[in-house]
């Protein structure tokens, strides 16, 4: 297809992301990889890794890289005890067969420097893409999330995947996801050949350990004086299934992932039976920031926007194209972080 010089810079993304499905179609032996192919699936030990290692293994090859060690893991499950960074990881896409990554080996631990956190997050990554490129893998999954967009006082009701990543905060972790999606969409661009998927859910809650299933699970919960956002969750498995869905061959791009219809902050603390303890603003962000740095919290006092502003998506793509579809509730959404406890 001819482009006339400046046209591509006229095109709207939704414009750019239908030209790009159209002109890329996988060809059959790239399509037959993507569907029956090997899956390198990073941070496979991680508690969302295991649960999608579970759903894939009875159906295809999984070769799981995660530093750490997986003693209770499937018999039929590769796992190489391997720090993503190393040039050794290079050797897991040399196979001829091998069909996909999904990378779900995102570090976010309170405890390591933010200087880790970006080799390992941001670096590492890139070292992951090149592989790609280098191996023509045919297919990239990147779980990134719904808090790339930020929770900010002047965010629409829903937010779009053309919504500007604004979510690169005083923390970190923030910064590190928001690049790690830009990585990907720029991967995306430079290598049509490769089908490339950026799925952002909104919370997820379950058994993972993360900041909004953290907070769920308080005895008490700290409420903000003068802020009841409207919250968006979604279920730990239908997040699994979304990354499933993401591995058909023929799709591509970037996926909003929601999960029942939103509610009220207030309201989904008083589902769970949770009692709650008002705070001024000022007082809890004093409180968090002195705690942030003695290293007694993995709360940092910027997530607590998350609490006092909105910050949702609308994911009317992942339904039409992926056929997404969250198969649990409300109260299941809520409940599922009470499922497993632990000091």
């Amino acid at each position: 297809m001819t482009i006339p010089p400046g046209a591509e810079r006229r095109r709207t993304p939704a414009r750019r992301r239908e030209l790009r499905r159209s002109d890329d179609q996988p060809s059959p032996e790239a399509a037959r990889r993507i569907a029956e192919g090997a899956v390198v699936l990073t941070g496979c030990v991680g508690r969302l890794g295991r649960r999608v290692v579970r759903a894939l293994h009875r159906e295809r090859r999984v070769i799981g890289l995660d530093r750490r060690p997986f003693p209770d893991r499937p018999k039929d499950l590769e796992h190489h005890e391997i720090d993503l960074r190393r040039k050794k990881a290079r050797d897991l896409f040399r196979g001829p067969d091998i069909g996909a990554l999904v990378h779900l080996g995102v570090m976010h631990d309170p405890t390591r420097s933010a200087e880790e956190h970006h080799t390992w997050n941001v670096v590492g990554f890139q070292k992951l893409l090149d592989y790609v490129g280098e191996f023509d893998i045919p297919k990239v999954v990147l779980l990134s999330s719904a808090n790339v967009y930020g929770p900010r006082p002047d965010n629409p009701q829903f937010l779009s995947e053309e919504a500007p990543l604004l979510g690169a905060g005083a923390f970190s972790e923030m910064r590190d996801l928001v690049s790690l999606d830009m990585l990907a969409q720029s991967f995306f661009w430079k290598h049509p050949g490769t089908e490339t998927v950026i799925l952002r859910p909104a919370h997820i809650l379950g058994t993972v350990r993360n900041a909004p299933s953290n907070y769920l699970r308080l005895q008490v919960a700290p409420r903000l004086l003068g802020f009841d956002p409207m919250v968006q969750a979604v279920h730990q498995d239908d997040v699994v299934q979304a990354i499933l869905r993401a591995l058909q061959p023929g799709v591509s791009g970037v996926f909003n992932v929601a999960g029942p219809p939103p509610v009220a902050l207030s309201e989904a603390l008083r589902l769970l039976g949770r009692p709650t303890l008002p705070v001024p603003h000022t007082l809890a962000k004093a409180t968090l920031d002195r705690l942030w740095r003695l290293g007694m919290t993995s709360f940092p006092a910027p997530e607590l926007d998350f609490v006092r502003y909105v910050c949702m998506v609308d994911d009317s793509r992942a339904r039409e194209v992926l056929g997404y579809r969250p198969r649990h509730d409300l109260e299941q959404t809520l409940a599922a972080v009470d499922e497993e406890r632990w000091p």
